[in-house]
């Protein structure tokens, strides 16, 4: 037996209570960098596999070879997706159908309904180490006005919104990722309003929001670990600060601006250290750490590697913290 397949033994039987009867849910299958065989992840998007292969060589062998797991192991899986990091084309990297019928179109994740499209790009359109974040989102946002920003397929967004949110505004600068989000909506019979997805850059429209005195009670900070365009640079591992203070206006006093650093070689400490210093003038405080699912950070039987830095008092190098935002008065 190869040895991915041993590894694999041991990452199914971690997660057996995460297989629903109507295999309507995702979570990571395996986490290959936490869990001894760095080259491979296996997500679960209902009943399609998806398999994230990180050989050096595009060629190599594990991956066909977990496809066989899968197969033998989780007979009721119907389709099998691998992206290829190191890949020779763009498909290759985004993803090629390898096995079975078409891939799933959407998840059912706390009752809601997600849209998927898992070749959409080198990502999977549904980010699983966020799923906490979702429940929060659903638990605590209900009668809101909500801002997401980085949006992506707006899944977030789409949380808050089953949990009663009274408007959220998805903005992204791809808007074949906002169709993604609305078609979430349709998923869940969401209403529909144009002007509450925009496809536009994150600077400027901060900026204009602000010109208009628009606020919301709670903002999501999700970026890219980089990006640069015209208008701005995202650059998680030297410029949350900058980031935050660019977004903070635009909440309301008691309001929550949600953050999340996924920088791999940003420490735990560090980036909590970040936090406390922006909360040292006692108009940000820190309310709460999200914890990322078992799932995708691996079990305690399970985890065999370590993160490149020390993540901690985050449980993985996705780092999201919850900060409640005080508004200066007229006394201040």
């Amino acid at each position: 037996m190869s040895a991915i397949s041993e590894y694999l033994d041991m990452a199914l039987a971690a997660r057996k209570d995460s297989i629903d009867e109507k295999h309507e849910s995702a979570f990571r299958l395996f986490n290959g960098f936490l869990e001894g065989f760095p080259a491979l992840s296996i997500d679960l998007y209902a009943r399609t596999a998806l398999l994230h292969n990180y050989a050096e060589s595009a060629s190599d062998s594990d991956a066909a070879i977990a496809q066989n797991w899968i197969l033998e192991k989780l007979p009721w899986v119907r389709c099998v997706i691998v992206k290829t990091r190191n890949g020779q084309s763009d498909s290759e990297k985004r993803g090629i159908q390898t096995y079975g019928a078409n891939p799933d179109r959407k998840i059912r994740e706390h009752g809601t309904w997600h849209a998927i499209d898992l070749t959409m790009n080198r990502d999977a359109s549904l980010y699983l180490d966020t799923r906490n974040l979702r429940l929060w989102a659903q638990k605590n946002l209900s009668g809101k006005t909500i801002l997401n920003t980085f949006a992506y397929t707006g899944s977030l967004g789409t949380a808050a919104l089953a949990g009663g949110a009274a408007r959220v505004i998805q903005l992204d600068r791809n808007r074949y990722f906002l169709d993604v989000a609305k078609t979430s909506y349709m998923l869940n019979g969401f209403p529909i309003d144009k002007k509450d997805f925009i496809a536009g850059d994150f600077f400027p429209t901060v900026s204009q929001f602000k010109r208009s005195g628009q606020t919301f009670d709670c903002v999501f900070l999700d970026p890219p670990f980089f990006a640069s365009t015209a208008k701005g640079t995202v650059d998680l591992e030297s410029g949350s600060s900058k980031l935050i203070n660019k977004i903070r206006p635009l909440i309301r006093d008691g309001g929550w601006l949600v953050t999340i650093n996924n920088a791999l070689f940003v420490s735990g400490r560090d980036y909590l250290t970040v936090l406390e210093s922006l909360c040292a003038d006692g108009y940000l405080s820190l309310e709460q750490l999200i914890p990322i699912p078992e799932d995708f950070s691996g079990f305690p039987e399970t985890r065999s590697g370590k993160p490149p830095v020390d993540p901690a008092p985050f449980n993985h190098s996705t780092k999201i913290a919850i900060l409640r935002v005080r508004r200066k008065s007229a006394a201040d």
